[in-house]
């Protein structure tokens, strides 16, 4: 039966400039810049002039990292690129540990966000007490599973509500930084004074300064996060360095007034004192609007949610593609969507969700992700050796992933020295533990047969198949 291009069933190609550069902006603006912008002003020793400096640098280091991952996603245009980049430079073993770990912390940060978005809408009805923790966890759950929902109907339900909400974000921010500007044009002197002597303040020792780029770039995180989605951008190797180039600096140029903004309204120690530092400002400085600003978090975070679980499916996708998860994975409902692997990620969230005490260990998990991203960067020199002829239409600056592999390793191995703890050996004995299934499952290809069935039943039970080859896959998979 010859089908017209719409009806086949496969991850489709929606994502243009504009959902592109918006996904970006989603991905890179968090809660963090409404809630905790305070790490870099504390370990540059409040020094305001230091501290913009420490903002604009890490800006920059922010787009070096996503300009390496733009090559990826250009090199190999799938969804779940970066994945496939590492199976591909380190072989199978890499991939696998690095889907093992994507698949504790994907969930775990959606968790995490889910209940903070839950903390901040239910606070106001709790004006001078501690949320309670039973509604809260109900509330994160109802929030996670609609995300679900949204993301089992297909890219396109949700793009409206990416566009709605990379709007409000970018509009509240804007409004921060514009009244800001305003306070300080009109020149009041105890407005002004803190940036007349900017530098004025004690300056920090090179390993403060360190901490707070850190602090900084942890903020800016996610520029390259286009390479979960490469495989369903429009013309990837035109649309990502766009995306790419509108994004970053548009957020950076936010960034950058917002903290002006705060610290002309709020002094260094007000901003170190508060739990959400766009509260304490909007309360100085336009009363009337304290209650919009939780509804604003709440709802920026709840597109955070739903663009993390759009990428944390995308690797499991694949991965049930390339033979390291169970086939079943690598299925699309009608809509073109992964359902399975957003039902895995959501129940895996849930969980974490409901035993909270889970989120601390796995955040001891996080730095792993850096050692990925060392490991990637190398990845690109190593195929640069090797394979010199392979069509890249995109190459990014080599310098670009020494400096970035500068970075992630830094985040490694500064912590392990200033404090080594115990969870350093669990982290490790847990990358052993996925041995425990790679080797059996994925190594010697060990078939279940009970498991092969219930694949039938519940292909069956969620009406979902595996996807019709596009003819981009059967030219790479030669």
């Amino acid at each position: 039966i010859t089908m017209d291009k719409e009806k086949k069933i496969q991850l489709k190609r929606n994502f243009g400039y504009f959902r592109g550069t918006s996904f970006l902006i989603i991905n890179i603006i968090g809660a963090g810049i409404f809630v905790s912008p305070k790490g870099v002003l504390e370990y540059t020793c409040m020094n305001v002039g230091l501290s913009l400096c420490v903002w604009a640098i890490c800006a920059v280091l922010s787009l070096t990292e996503s300009l390496c991952f733009a090559e990826i996603g250009i090199t190999f245009p799938y969804s779940g690129a970066h994945y496939y980049f590492l199976k591909r430079c380190f072989g199978p073993l890499i991939a696998f540990l690095t889907l093992w770990t994507s698949l504790f912390v994907g969930p775990a940060v959606i968790a995490t966000q889910a209940l903070l978005l839950a903390e901040y809408s239910i606070q106001p009805f709790y004006p001078s007490c501690l949320t309670p923790k039973l509604p809260k966890k109900c509330l994160a759950l109802a929030m996670l599973w609609s995300v679900g929902i949204l993301n089992s109907r297909g890219v396109r339900e949700a793009a409206w509500l990416q566009m709605v909400s990379t709007m409000l974000k970018v509009a509240i921010l804007g409004l921060i930084s514009l009244s800001g500007v305003f306070m300080l044009v009109r020149g009041k002197k105890e407005n002004v004074e803190r940036f007349q002597n900017a530098f004025d303040g004690e300056f920090p020792d090179i390993s403060q300064i360190i901490e707070a780029i850190f602090q900084g770039y942890f903020a800016f995180s996610g520029g390259g996060n286009l390479s979960f989605i490469a495989g369903e951008l429009k013309k990837p190797s035109k649309t990502i360095p766009k995306c790419i180039f509108t994004a970053i600096p548009l957020v950076t140029v936010l960034f950058l007034l917002v903290n002006i903004s705060y610290l002309t309204v709020l002094t260094p120690r007000e901003i170190l004192s508060s739990d959400a530092v766009a509260i304490t400002w909007t309360d100085r400085m336009i009363p009337q609007l304290t209650w919009i600003i939780p509804f604003a978090i709440s709802a920026s975070l709840y597109s955070n949610i739903l663009v993390n679980v759009l990428d944390s499916t995308r690797v499991t996708y694949i991965a049930g593609q390339q033979g390291q998860l169970p086939l079943l994975f690598n299925t699309l409902n009608i809509h073109s969507s992964p359902l399975m692997s957003v039902l895995l990620i959501v129940a895996l969230a849930s969980t974490v969700i409901v035993l909270t005490n889970l989120i601390e260990l796995i955040n001891n998990l996080y730095f792993m992700i850096s050692i990925w991203t060392v490991l990637t960067m190398m990845g690109i020199l190593k195929l640069r050796y090797q394979e010199p002829n392979l069509h890249r239409p995109y190459k990014v600056f080599l310098p670009f992933t020494f400096i970035t592999m500068a970075i992630s390793l830094g985040m490694v191995l500064i912590p392990l020295v200033k404090s080594p703890k115990m969870h350093y050996i669990y982290v490790f004995l847990f990358l052993l533990s996925g041995l425990l299934f790679y080797i059996p499952l994925v190594y010697f290809k060990l078939k279940l047969v009970w498991f092969e069935k219930m694949t039938c039943y519940l292909q069956l039970l969620f009406n979902v198949c595996i996807p019709d080859v596009s003819d981009e896959e059967t030219e790479v998979d030669t």
